[in-house]
């Protein structure tokens, strides 16, 4: 038995660290960074247009991408990423028809004659086939065909990490947002119905049995985050008075779930947009409303237009991701993907190796959520809860420049690097009004975890820099050893970085701030103490 799991251990070992030495080629550096191909020009306005087929799993449709020359160039090659198995029909520059183009890929490069710098144009990228299929959705991109429980067609989109170039052809790059925002049309079986991100601008009838859907969101938008919702959909109105006034808050849901749908999303709903203007500011796309989205897989972020398929069940689908109780009092998918219109949509990582950022805010945003309903003391327990799901196989901090994620810790211990710095802080008031301050300060903008830090550092006036180095770009936990000898208390940080200093909060008699860092130091307690504890809000192991 020990030689079988000594050979299970290398085996697992030398995965492991294979995954972690990959070599990047230039095929991931031409996905994830913003080649030559694409630093030139600057998207400004998408309007993508699909006719799905359902019984044949088929797509046709175009794209028309508005753009501006922000840098001289030569050659002028232009990347436009579209998918396998979908390919390019024919292209238009400007109006033009334009057959200087080849594939490579999962790209197409345009050999364009030169254009001036700040100068406007159109690519117009006529497309059809049949796009990758979603195995399971959202966790594994693409296409979405499925059936609702009556047997009619329900189709969508999962994209984040596939890209939005799975579907339909753009620059496919997470620091690339379209400043005009974008436009959906979509035709389709005039027994559905089609929605889109925004607000719906037009509708119309295509030919026989046919139905056009125009939607239109003006801010700008993740190419990932565009996304359309086909069904047999009923519209549920409402909307709240939130902070920059009305918010209309609309519920597509399938025709035969809006009982259930009334019951359960307007409340939860209103909670949730409350309680999150309270702690991040005014919700930041009130001109393109917000609306929650039945769909046929359990939920996602798209921007104005959040998937919704938690069953109409608190928790996540059912489950307490905390196993503290709490997480089963709420809607766990309202309440995240929501957060999102925050941190993800309206503030964007420039790298997906920095998405640390929008995924451990909306989880914090499960914190706050349980504090806003139920006290601060229920928040902290649901911070523990998920504290004890952390891995720490890699770090946070993913690889630049290749579309390469970090660990799927961003969620539970980028929720918990939040939550230290609230420690830190130490005035909830203030706190509140530096979250607050970084939804303004960073309203629509694409950001970098430096650029965050250096802003955090800056607004709570603490040394949080050896903070930052040790829990996002390590995975050692650090351990707070110590020494109690009857009014004599000597502690020293270990497993961590040199540099580490956080302060933190004990309890012998009382509970106080010590200041550790990697070298031995020695306070005298006011009185003789044989126990000692460290704050639950912090992750950091106490040793003796």
């Amino acid at each position: 038995m020990n030689r079988y799991f000594l050979i299970v251990l290398l085996l697992w070992f030398s995965t492991f660290s294979f995954s972690q030495t990959k070599n990047f080629t230039k095929e991931d550096t031409l996905i994830g960074s913003n080649t030559a191909y694409r630093a030139w020009w600057d998207v400004m306005h998408y309007h993508v247009s699909i006719k799905p087929d359902f019984k044949t799993k088929f797509l046709s449709g175009d794209c028309i991408i508005k753009y501006k020359v922000i840098a001289d160039s030569l050659p002028f090659v232009m990347q436009i990423d579209l998918q396998d198995p979908l390919q390019v029909d024919s292209v238009f520059v400007d109006n033009v028809k334009f057959t200087n183009y080849k594939k490579e890929n999962n790209r197409w490069m345009l050999s364009l004659i030169p254009q001036q710098k700040k100068s406007e144009h159109t690519i117009r990228v006529y497309y059809q086939g049949n796009p990758k299929i979603a195995k399971n959705p959202p966790w594994d991109g693409g296409f979405v065909w499925k059936k609702d429980s009556l047997g009619n067609p329900w189709m969508s989109v999962a994209c984040q990490g596939a890209g939005a170039s799975i579907w339909f052809p753009c620059k496919d790059v997470q620091s690339e947002e379209p400043d005009q925002g974008a436009v959906l049309t979509m035709v389709v079986p005039d027994s559905l119905v089609a929605v889109g991100n925004g607000k719906l601008i037009d509708k119309y009838t295509v030919g026989k049995n046919l139905m056009s859907y125009k939607w239109k969101i003006t801010n700008p938008i993740n190419s990932y985050d565009i996304i359309p919702y086909i069904g047999k959909y009923s519209l549920i109105k409402d909307s709240v008075i939130g902070e920059n006034g009305k918010l209309i808050t609309d519920y597509w849901v399938l025709s035969y779930h809006v009982k259930k749908a009334k019951q359960h999303l307007k409340p939860n709903v209103v909670k949730t947009i409350k309680c999150l203007e309270h702690w991040f500011g005014p919700y930041p796309f009130y001109e393109d409303s917000y609306k929650i989205v039945e769909s046929p897989y359990l939920g996602m972020e798209h921007q104005s237009n959040i998937a919704y398929g938690n069953f109409y069940l608190n928790g996540y689908a059912g489950r307490d991701l905390s196993n503290t109780g709490w997480g089963l009092k709420w809607d766990f998918i309202v309440v995240h993907e929501t957060a999102h219109e925050w941190f993800g949509n309206s503030i964007t990582a420039l790298d997906v190796a920095d998405n640390w950022i929008h995924e451990g805010f909306a989880s914090y945003a499960e914190v706050l959520f349980t504090e806003c309903e139920f006290g601060k003391e229920a928040g902290n327990d649901y911070c523990a809860g998920i504290r004890k799901k952390i891995d720490n196989d890699i770090p946070l901090i993913g690889k630049y420049g290749v579309k390469k994620e970090g660990s799927g810790d961003i969620y539970n211990k980028g929720s918990n690097v939040i939550h230290m710095i609230r420690q830190l802080v130490d005035d909830d008031e203030k706190f509140r009004l530096i979250l607050r301050d970084v939804s303004r300060t960073f309203y629509h903008q694409i950001i970098t975890t430096k650029a965050f830090e250096d802003y955090l550092i800056l607004k709570t006036g603490k040394d949080l820099q050896p903070l930052f180095d040790q829990y996002l770009r390590t995975t050692q936990i650090p351990r707070l050893e110590y020494k109690l000898t009857k009014n004599k208390l000597e502690f020293r940080y270990i497993n961590c970085n040199d540099a580490f200093n956080m302060p933190v909060k004990v309890t012998t008699e009382k509970e106080f701030w010590i200041y550790p860092t990697t070298q031995w130091q020695t306070i005298t307690l006011a009185k003789a103490s044989k126990n000692i504890s460290l704050n639950r809000n912090v992750y950091v192991e106490l040793v003796k």
